[in-house]
């Protein structure tokens, strides 16, 4: 069992200790904590503590972690949009709402449930139990073009790919306002937030993180339609760097304003695309889908049709 010794600062006074507590341990749940809580496994000030307390700040929190369980994902019948498939690999237009892989809070109904009963089981071991097959990730709450690999071979092969950028993954979003160039580059480093580690932020010392983008459209009724490439492929990356320029993407309830967008679930950004060598033959493979009913609508909606 690891013990993780933690103590709150100035600005989680008045906080709950389960909401609190979420936001310390990476890929932890509000749920998850409360958990831990109601078992007794956190203590506070050396007493057990009630997910109900509040704090204060500076008291000393100690949290008894259970040994993670061995877990693997199983096969689950859950429809799937295939864009591209052969022996080798399987391209989905994955929808929002479908986490990728199984992860604390989602141990089940992902996409590589999904993936494992489509595929009969047939994919890359290189990821790992949870993550069979996984070459990149996007967010839950954004959709749009995912590539999993069916043997190890592939799966080396794209992941060189993603290294050298061979692989090409655009994106086109909504953002808030209006930026005054056509095009840019963002070149800022990420990392988790020195404030809150379920978020990323650009930080000194993260990891560098480059997205390429350009204005398709200023719309009337507010905010700029974009397309971004991305060249490297950090957690968040896209929403981060748009925050950073002052224009975060529209619905993004993380890194933008915090009430949602009437009629759009998530925020509204759209893997639209994918460019890569096929790892067998070598020969070029792009493919592009549609953007999704509710991203065409704010759309509309902000060219006044």
């Amino acid at each position: 069992m690891k013990t993780m010794v933690l103590q709150p600062d100035g600005d989680a006074a008045g906080m709950r200790l389960d909401a609190w507590l979420a936001g310390q341990i990476d890929g932890f749940t509000r749920s998850a904590a409360a958990r831990l809580l109601e078992e007794g496994r956190v203590t506070c000030q050396g007493r057990t503590a009630s997910k109900k307390l509040r704090l204060t700040g500076g008291e000393v929190i100690e949290v008894a972690l259970p040994e993670p369980e061995p877990a693997s994902a199983v096969p689950q019948d859950i429809p799937l949009d295939v864009v591209y498939e052969d022996a080798d690999l399987i391209v989905v237009n994955k929808p929002k709402g479908l986490v990728v892989h199984p992860a604390p809070g989602h141990p089940d109904g992902t996409l590589v449930n999904a993936l494992l009963y489509h595929c009969k089981g047939s994919l890359s071991g290189v990821g790992g139990a949870l993550r069979p097959g996984i070459v990149h990730r996007i967010d839950r709450d954004t959709s749009g073009l995912i590539i999993a690999a069916k043997n190890d071979f592939s799966h080396q092969g794209l992941s060189a790919q993603l290294q050298d950028h061979t692989l090409a993954r655009t994106y086109e979003c909504i953002v808030t306002g209006n930026l005054r160039e056509d095009r840019g580059t963002v070149e800022a480093p990420i990392g988790r937030s020195p404030r809150d580690r379920k978020k990323m932020a650009v930080v000194t010392d993260g990891r560098p993180a480059v997205t390429h983008w350009e204005a398709l459209e200023r719309l009337p009724g507010g905010g700029t339609y974009l397309r971004c490439r991305l060249e490297t492929g950090r957690t968040h990356q896209i929403r981060v760097h748009m925050a950073y320029l002052g224009h975060p993407v529209l619905g993004d309830t993380v890194y933008g304003a915090k009430k949602p967008v009437p009629g759009l679930q998530g925020q509204c950004l759209h893997a639209v695309g994918l460019r890569f060598l096929h790892p067998r033959t070598g020969e070029a493979v792009e493919l592009r889908c549609e953007l999704p009913p509710e991203f065409q609508e704010q759309l509309r909606k902000r060219r006044g049709i």
